[in-house]
């Protein structure tokens, strides 16, 4: 156990709508809703002054317009906010270079070798709060401890724009009287199980021998719940903490049934996911295409390359030879692009095994296109999404969920 609370993690407020209020005067102050705006959509990030209305993440856009009809209610602009996110990134590397970034939007450092030149913990804690708000415009709430574990839970419980350190050897009694809901791992059917055997805090969990709570629960979770409610976890913070994948989906108000439109969506989910690619600073040698159909069944293939990609025009033709694989006049509900096997490396940019001159011509032709999409994703940071779109999107339609 760390003898101080060197642990910090940082969490920015209502990120994606705060980048929107941020870009645009008119909506400070006012109840602004981030998601997917079809009737099948459901929100990604609601704005403080939202959630007075009830409205949180993960909530169907409808309920969501019911709750609060004088919302401005706007689709992610996951370029804008990538950005955004390397600021805050930035300045949490100047502070120590041992930051673990876990999201877009959080991410742990550790702070210990950083305490001789900025402070005590909680001074740090502040100073990164406040370094964040001058020099991005963003809010964030930090929390500190001695776990990863109660770091975040201290960062949850000091928001909006906050701070909050438990003390080292104070952690059972900060602990003790929050509801078994806040250890990780307690979804709706333990909960159900831990109220059912008289457990509805923590310190009730932490009461209890390991062998109980292994028999009611198996030896995996209850051993797991058992450490957190004794503040036992030791992980350390690791830097570089790299993205698995990086995907994008969509939902469909009304069902797809033809391969004409289901090519169209994907023009749009290669060209989205590709722009996260770039943004993230990456390339990706997996393809996948997910599928969803109408009752609800839903299906993946994959493809791997030896070469890696990051060019919207590969993904797309491989998106489009995955799909042969489905009938879709069954009905898509939904259609997801990721790529995975993510690497900084930015290696030749073709998936095709040519030689000798075809294969030096089809690099450089895939090096060119991967130019040109770098230079527009620049375009759309500066005046939005919609600024430069590929031609088969030009037509207007309903927009949809993303993710």
């Amino acid at each position: 156990m760390r003898a101080e609370p060197t642990i910090l993690h940082v969490d920015l407020d209502a990120f994606f709508a705060a980048v929107e209020q941020l870009d645009d005067v008119s909506l400070r102050g006012r109840p602004v809703i981030v998601g997917g705006l079809g009737g099948r959509g459901v929100v990604s990030t609601a704005s403080y002054e939202a959630r007075r209305f009830g409205v949180h993440s993960a909530m169907p856009m409808v309920r969501a317009r019911a709750a609060c009809p004088h919302a401005v209610f706007v689709s992610p602009r996951m370029s804008r906010y990538s950005e955004k996110s390397r600021e805050v990134m930035a300045v949490l590397a100047s502070i120590t270079p041992l930051v673990e970034q876990l999201s877009i939007d959080e991410a742990f450092l550790d702070v210990a070798g950083a305490r001789r030149l900025l402070g005590d913990p909680a001074e740090i804690a502040e100073t990164l709060r406040s370094r964040i708000r001058r020099e991005t415009g963003l809010a964030a709430s930090v929390g500190g401890a001695t776990s990863k574990f109660l770091a975040k839970l201290a960062s949850d419980m000091a928001k909006p724009d906050g701070t909050m350190v438990v003390a080292a050897g104070t952690e059972q009694a900060f602990l003790a009287p929050l509801p078994v809901t806040r250890l990780w791992g307690v979804g709706p059917a333990t909960q159900r199980k831990l109220e059912g055997m008289g457990l509805r805090t923590i310190a009730d969990v932490a009461a209890l021998d390991e062998s109980t709570m292994t028999r009611a629960l198996g030896n995996s979770l209850g051993r797991h719940l058992w450490a957190l409610a004794h503040n036992d976890d030791d992980r350390a913070v690791v830097p570089d903490r790299a993205l698995q994948s990086i995907g994008a989906e969509e939902t469909f108000g009304v069902d797809l049934r033809t391969r004409a439109d289901c090519e169209r969506e994907l023009v749009r989910l290669a060209d989205r996911v590709c722009a996260r690619l770039r943004a993230s600073a990456q390339v990706a040698r997996t393809v996948t295409l997910k599928i969803r159909f109408g009752n609800f069944e839903t299906r993946t293939r994959a493809r791997t390359f030896n070469e890696a990609v990051e060019s919207s025009t590969t993904v797309l033709d491989v998106a489009r030879e995955l799909l042969d694989a489905f009938d879709v006049t069954r009905g898509v509900r939904l259609l997801g692009v990721s790529l995975s096997q993510l690497d900084t490396t930015r290696a030749s940019q073709t998936v095709l095994d040519l030689a000798g001159e075809q294969e030096a011509e089809t690099q450089a032709r895939a090096q060119r296109r991967a130019a040109v999409e770098r230079a527009v994703d620049d375009v759309r940071s500066r005046f939005g999404a919609r600024a430069v779109q590929p031609a088969t999107l030009v037509e207007s339609d309903p927009p949809r969920q993303e993710r």
